[in-house]
């Protein structure tokens, strides 16, 4: 977007070489190739060094009871990067494990394919037309039944968030119901069957809050791996009124000033989302400069 403040969280760097998925010979030398580098995942955990970076190791260091795989693309250098999921003994032996949103926004990108890729295998390890147990094939990208010969493919969830204004000086934003008090954020929601993006983004906000959504304005969109969702942000003008938080998902929701977003952020009494998140980078491209890092939860 022409004009953004701060950079969006994108994912992988790598060249993808979708190409190659189908060609197993090639997929082979390069899982036992000495340059290649695989990371470990566990129930959406990532094995890390002493510095608390990606632990990258040679697929020879890893155990014969990985429960699944992916190849992931080849880096700048041209060498091969997996991923494979650790079984429960595995993990017992690996020192650090820390959650994907524990890292730094830049490594955690690299690597929201990964754990979208482990999430998927995780919960689709049988067919859904006849119950039998499915291979992966096209390097982890793609599981097959040896029953009926149906194809899977990995679950991608779209889900649209916005951040809600007045077209002036006002912004909105609500805390989840499960959120600690002082936790604040843009709002969000799936996108239903048969709904346009625009639609989704209507629905949900007057859902949530009440609200009537008067103009949408799309802006960027991020993969978001927990577990598997495609988020679409958007900007997106309501008519000012008193919001009614609908108590379910939205337990407050509050129009405040930039000047009143910036002394509640600095007084610590409302936490914004971290740099991760397309939602702090939508409240960013709102407010017209970069968020002080101290104002994010963590």
């Amino acid at each position: 977007m022409e004009g953004q403040i701060g950079s969006l969280p994108d994912g992988s760097p790598w060249d993808l070489a979708a190409e190659r998925r189908g060609d197993r010979d090639w997929i082979e030398d390069q899982w036992h190739s000495p340059d290649s580098r695989v990371v470990l995942m566990y129930d959406g955990q990532v094995a890390v060094d002493s510095d608390d970076r990606p632990l990258w190791m040679s697929s020879g260091r890893l155990p014969d009871d990985v429960l699944a795989w992916a190849f992931l693309g080849i880096d700048a250098h041209g060498c091969a990067r997996f991923v494979a999921s650790a079984a429960p003994a595995t993990a017992l032996n690996v020192d650090d494990w820390l959650p994907l949103r524990s890292l730094p926004s830049e490594l955690a990108a690299e690597l929201f394919s990964a754990v979208s890729l482990m999430n998927w295998h995780a919960n689709h390890t049988h067919c859904p037309r006849c119950g039998a147990a499915t291979s992966i094939h096209e390097a982890g990208w793609q599981r097959v039944c040896p029953e009926d010969n149906s194809r899977h493919f990995p679950r991608v969830d779209p889900a649209v968030i916005m951040l809600i204004h007045d077209g002036f000086d006002r912004v909105l934003l609500g805390r989840h119901k499960r959120w600690p008090v002082g936790w604040f954020s843009t709002l969000a929601g799936f996108v239903e069957p048969g709904e346009t993006l625009a639609d989704a983004v209507v629905r949900e906000v007057a859902e949530e809050v009440g609200l009537q959504v008067v103009e949408t304005t799309y802006l960027g969109s991020q993969s978001w791996p927990f577990p598997n969702s495609l988020m679409v942000g958007f900007h997106a003008r309501a008519e000012y009124a008193a919001p009614q938080p609908d108590g379910d998902e939205i337990e407050e929701a509050h129009w405040l000033t930039r000047e009143e977003l910036a002394s509640s952020s600095a007084a610590g009494t409302i936490k914004l989302p971290p740099a991760l998140s397309i939602s702090r980078w939508l409240i960013q491209q709102w407010y017209g400069e970069e968020l002080p890092g101290e104002w994010a939860r963590t």
